[in-house]
C-alpha cells in the first residue's frame, strides 16, 4: 500500500498591522552633543497640584543629565558624562529620587543617585554605588517600603537588582540577585501594581519577570519580535496603567521607527503608530520612552508620553512629547 503523503496547504501571511499616527505638541532644546547618538532616555515627575510645572529628566549619553520643563527648556545640567538610561521614584517626605546608569568605566557598572530638588527644578547629586560587573546601559525602579530596588540592565544581557538604602547621609546599595537573557539588553520598566518587571531583549522581544527580590528568575517570553508588531531593535519600554490591572505596555519599535502598544495584563497587541512630521518634525530610531498619567495642562489632559528622536536634523538630537489622549484616539 503506497504510503500516506501529506502535503502542507498554502498558508497565507497575518495580516500587518495598522500603525497610526501622531504628531507631538512639545519638545526639548536639543542635548549639547552635537553630530552624534547622544540623546538617549527620558523619565518624567508629574506635578498633581501645578501641573504645568512638571518636569522632564534625560540623558545625553556622551555628557551627562538634563532637567527640562514642559516647556522643552533646559532648567538644570549634571555634567557627569556618560549616563544611559534614566528613572525616578517619588519618595514621598524622602524626595524624588532620581538613578541613571552610569558607564563611564565599561567593566564595572554604576548607579548614579540624585535627588529632584522640584521647588528649584534642580539636581542634587547622592553618589553612587555598584550596578555590577560589566557594562552599563537601563536602569528601572520600584519602590519597596522606605526604599527603592533599581534594576541595572547590563549590555550583555544581565539584569542585576540592587536594593538601595536612603537611610543616613548617602545612598547604599546591596545586590540582592541576578536575572540573564542571551543577547544584548536595555529598555526596562516595573508595574509595581503585579510586582512585574519587563525587559527589552533587542533582537527577541520583551520578557516578563517577577520583580520581587525573592521571585524566581526565569523569565517568559510576553511579545516576540515578529518583523509586523515589534520590529528590531526593541528599545525603550513605558507602562501606561489603568484601573487596578489594566492599561498599556508601550515599546519602541526601533527598527521602522514605530511605537507597539500591548494591552495589560494579557499583553495582547492593541496598536501601534508613529509620531509623524508635524510642526515639531517626525520621531526615529527611538531608543528610551516614558509615560506618565494624569493632566499635564491643555495639551496633555490624559498623560504624558515623550520619547527619544534620533534624527532630529539639522540640529542635535532631543525628546518629543506627545499627549497620551492622541494616541487612544487613533489606536482605538
Amino acid at each position: 500500500m503506497a504510503g500516506l503523503i501529506l502535503t502542507a496547504l498554502p498558508q497565507s501571511a497575518p495580516a500587518a498591522p495598522v500603525t497610526a499616527s501622531v504628531a507631538a505638541k512639545g519638545e526639548t532644546v536639543p542635548v549639547g552633543t552635537a553630530a552624534a547618538d547622544a540623546a538617549d532616555d527620558p523619565a518624567i515627575w508629574h506635578d498633581p497640584r501645578r501641573p504645568a510645572r512638571s518636569l522632564i529628566v534625560a540623558t545625553d549619553k556622551k555628557a551627562g543629565l538634563y532637567l527640562y520643563g514642559l516647556d522643552g527648556k533646559v532648567r538644570d545640567f549634571s555634567p557627569d558624562g556618560r549616563l544611559n538610561n534614566v528613572d525616578l521614584v517619588d519618595m514621598g517626605w524622602r524626595g524624588v529620587i532620581v538613578v541613571a546608569s552610569d558607564r563611564n568605566d565599561e567593566a564595572a557598572a554604576r548607579l548614579r543617585l540624585y535627588q529632584l530638588d522640584t521647588r528649584r527644578t534642580k539636581l542634587r547629586p547622592l553618589g553612587t554605588i555598584s550596578g555590577g560587573a560589566g557594562e552599563a546601559y537601563g536602569v528601572c525602579l520600584m519602590r519597596v517600603g522606605a526604599g527603592v530596588h533599581a534594576f541595572s540592565v547590563l549590555k550583555d544581557g544581565t539584569v542585576t537588582q540592587v536594593a538601595i538604602s536612603l537611610r543616613g547621609l548617602a545612598p547604599r546599595g546591596r545586590i540582592v540577585r541576578q536575572l540573564k537573557l542571551a543577547t544584548q539588553t536595555e529598555g526596562c520598566v516595573v508595574d509595581p501594581r503585579s510586582r512585574t518587571l519587563y525587559v527589552g531583549e533587542e533582537d527577541r522581544g520583551i520578557w516578563a519577570f517577577d520583580a520581587r527580590a525573592g521571585g524566581a528568575v526565569t523569565g517568559r517570553l510576553v511579545a516576540a519580535v515578529d518583523g509586523a508588531q515589534l520590529v528590531a531593535d526593541v528599545e525603550g519600554l513605558a507602562l501606561a496603567p489603568a484601573g487596578r490591572h489594566g492599561g498599556w505596555l508601550i515599546a519602541s519599535s526601533q527598527g521602522d521607527n514605530a511605537y507597539a502598544l500591548y494591552r495589560l495584563p494579557g499583553l495582547e497587541p492593541a496598536g501601534r503608530f508613529r509620531i509623524a512630521a508635524g510642526k515639531l518634525g517626525s520621531t526615529e530610531e527611538t531608543d528610551g520612552i516614558a509615560f506618565h498619567p494624569g493632566r499635564f495642562g491643555r495639551r496633555y489632559p490624559r498623560g504624558l508620553l515623550v520619547v527619544q528622536d534620533g534624527n532630529n536634523a539639522p540640529a542635535a538630537q532631543n525628546f518629543k512629547l506627545v499627549s497620551w489622549s492622541d494616541v487612544l484616539q487613533v489606536v482605538r
